[in-house]
């Protein structure tokens, strides 16, 4: 079966908390699928933007949906793909 990034990540959050971690933290935030696990995320982030992933933390919102939280290495910058995805 053929990996796709974008089955995994569902969207891109652009609150004024996500747009502070871009900022200050290096992090992207995303809404990914349920069921995916952070090696998939991990993966899924480094193929869609030929970006290296330090790290990846997880949540379940009261909504039900999974956030993830990855950070980037420092030599990528989150800016500059957050405004790719047109959240800054």
């Amino acid at each position: 079966m053929e990996f796709d990034p974008y089955s995994i990540l569902i969207r891109p959050v652009a609150s004024e908390k996500a747009v502070a971690m871009i900022e200050r933290e290096n992090k992207l935030v995303f809404i990914v699928h349920r069921r995916a696990n952070k090696h998939m995320i991990k993966r899924a982030v480094e193929e869609a933007f030929e970006v290296k992933v330090e790290n990846v933390r997880t949540l379940i919102t009261p909504q039900g949906l999974k956030k993830a939280y990855v950070k980037l290495k420092p030599e990528f910058k989150a800016s500059e793909i957050a405004a790719k995805l047109g959240i800054l």
